[in-house]
């Protein structure tokens, strides 16, 4: 199925994406970032899924959320009847549980269920045995333990777990699948009709905390549900994505691991929670983000595991052929080991975002800000690998130095306007002096705009935060003509390119599609210039992308029509909540973050 055919499941813990065919092809028990119990979205059949549908082929289905919720309905429609499969993740207690209850509606319907388990992302074929109460099975490999438990008769053929019922109206089936380690007890039944309601009123009762109002708020919530559900309960962790090596080009190599946590988010992430209410969450993350960068400077990183763990080594897994013959399939990240020195004013203007919406204060927070520009202070002139994690040689990247002035210029407002302890006049002349080295080395005036990288000619999608930070208004010419020199010239159907691809640059074979996240930074800047209604027309156009139960990816391809990349992506949920609230609401936090008014 495409990428969009895929609707999000969760449980703040782990994640599942379910087809609209009634399929879970993609499933990451317990955490985000373990191995996968099924991986047929990146292989074949044989690799892992669990589907549930009605028997043969001809069925209309159609499918959506249950209100604020993260419970999908699939209703299926066929010559004999109607049915509805609700599947959903309960709330989290001891163990990681998962759902699926089938629902009579009109007819008697014939259903097939056919269950492959395959561990270790498709490599491992489980023992299974019939559990002693003869209500289904258990499935052992490893360290890990999967049960299944179904109220009909279950029959194993071909390595895979098969059985064909029929439903009335009114008639309800559940089947329970339950995970655990290994060597513990064999996990006790659960009501699934209990844990549907629950789940329901925990769902209903988190959305009631949310203070978006006007005519883009259901856009907003499903964006938040999203993204709450992206998030690791235990530590406020907020993975990328909870796929690895989904294309960001149908059959080429750029597939990565996005299961892990981006210190890029930081800043527009902690903004969109705390601007619509959730100030819990806001919280979280930040004191996630405290604790995961804390250490020696000079170890920063660019991204951490969920719980701030720091090696995160790549490996490719020949064994699955990836997603429509994408290769590599990658698990981990080998960019977590690049330098990107954008991070280093990103974790200062978050943590500054935060002190100045009134989070409650963090013991070492200043401690380790005052580290980090102690060593940046040191470093801010080197290359490095950017915002886009190029894997070309290290460049002295236009934004990278922009975030670097970011970092002591936020560092400033601490001392004034919160009166934290600090050098504040070395600070403010560090921060002038790297000032006026990008306007000097980052601006090409042959192009007419701001470039990629110190003596380039290249525009790069990065460049429309530079208002946004508050480096130079949207009034400058610079800033102005650089806008409009994107628009122009990296655009593709109006929607927005990160860079042009090339070998030259980044060490990969050109191609990818428009990058979501960065056309709804060109709405935020159209709406800084007061051009509101081309932002207006902008931002309803990205939202039209959204599939039909309101997920994005990380991009787009105008060709063809289709998502491209990991899914769903929280960079473009965050980045379409922010976008609506620049657009509508009181609080934009394109103001907040420039601290100047927009147009």
């Amino acid at each position: 199925m495409r990428i969009e055919d895929y609707a999000l499941i969760g449980d703040c813990h782990s994640a599942a994406l379910v087809g609209r065919d009634g399929s879970i092809d993609w499933l990451c028990w317990p955490r985000f970032d373990s191995a996968a119990c099924f991986a047929a979205l990146l292989g074949k059949r044989e690799h892992g899924r669990w589907r549930i549908a009605p028997a043969g082929t001809k069925t209309c289905a159609r499918r959506s959320y249950r209100g604020d919720s993260l419970i999908l309905e699939t209703d299926f429609e066929t010559a004999e009847g109607a049915v509805t499969l609700v599947d959903f993740m309960p709330t989290r207690e001891e163990t990681c549980q998962l759902v699926r209850l089938v629902l009579g509606r009109r007819g008697h319907v014939k259903m097939d269920m056919e269950f492959i388990l395959r561990l270790d992302y498709g490599a491992s074929v489980p023992w299974v045995t019939r559990l002693p109460e003869g209500d289904g099975i258990r499935c052992i490999a490893g360290p890990d333990m999967v049960v299944l438990r179904s109220p009909v008769p279950l029959q194993g053929k071909d390595l895979t777990t098969v059985t064909q019922f029929e439903i009335g109206p009114g008639e309800r089936v559940a089947f329970t699948l339950t995970h655990s380690a290994s060597h513990r007890d064999i996990p006790a039944p659960f009501d699934a009709e209990r844990a549907l309601h629950a789940t329901e009123k925990s769902w209903k009762e988190w959305c009631e905390q949310c203070t978006v109002k006007g005519e883009w708020a259901p856009f907003v919530r499903r964006s938040l549900i999203t993204l709450k559900a992206l998030t690791y309960a235990p530590t406020g962790g907020l993975v990328a994505a909870p796929t690895t090596s989904l294309p960001e080009q149908l059959g080429g190599v750029r597939n990565w691991d996005y299961r892990f946590c981006w210190l890029r988010d930081a800043t527009l992430t902690l903004l969109a929670m705390m601007n619509a209410g959730y100030q819990e969450e806001a919280l979280a993350w930040r004191d996630w983000l405290v604790r995961a960068v804390a250490g020696a400077p000079s170890q920063l990183q660019i991204m951490y595991g969920l719980a701030g763990e720091r090696r995160l080594p790549e490996m490719t897994l020949p064994w699955l052929p990836g997603y429509e013959k994408s290769e590599p399939v990658r698990i981990g990240n080998a960019a977590a080991n690049q330098l990107q020195l954008d991070v280093y004013g990103e974790v200062m203007d978050a943590l500054h975002q935060g002190r100045k919406h009134g989070l409650p204060k963090h013991e070492a927070a200043w401690d380790v800000q005052c580290a980090l520009l102690k060593h940046l202070e040191t470093c801010w002139q080197e290359p490095d690998q950017g915002l886009w994690e190029v894997r070309g040689p290290r460049r002295r990247f236009t934004y990278s130095k922009v975030m670097c002035w970011v970092a002591f210029d936020r560092a400033i407002k601490a001392v004034e306007a919160h009166g934290r302890p600090g050098p504040v006049e070395h600070w403010r002349r560090l921060r002038d002096r790297i000032h006026a080295d990008v306007c000097k080395h980052g601006w090409n005036a042959k192009r007419g705009s701001f470039v990629q990288h110190y003596g380039s000619k290249e525009l790069d999608a990065s460049l429309l935060l530079i208002p946004m930070t508050g480096f130079l208004p949207c009034s400058d010419p610079r800033v102005r003509a650089t806008i409009e020199a994107i628009q122009r010239d990296l655009t593709e159907e109006t929607f927005v390119l990160r860079y042009r691809t090339r070998k030259s640059l980044d060490g990969l074979p050109p191609g990818e599609g428009v990058f979501l996240a960065c056309s709804f930074w060109l709405a935020d800047c159209l709406i800084m210039l007061g051009r509101r209604d081309e932002a207006r027309e902008l931002f309803e156009r990205l939202c039209r992308l959204a599939n039909d139960v309101g997920l994005l990816s990380e991009e787009y391809d105008p060709r063809s029509g289709r998502h491209l990349g990991n899914f769903p992506q929280a960079f473009s949920h965050v980045a379409l909540v922010n976008t609506a609230m620049n657009l509508s609401q009181e609080a934009k936090p394109v103001e907040q973050r420039a601290e100047k008014k927009a147009a």
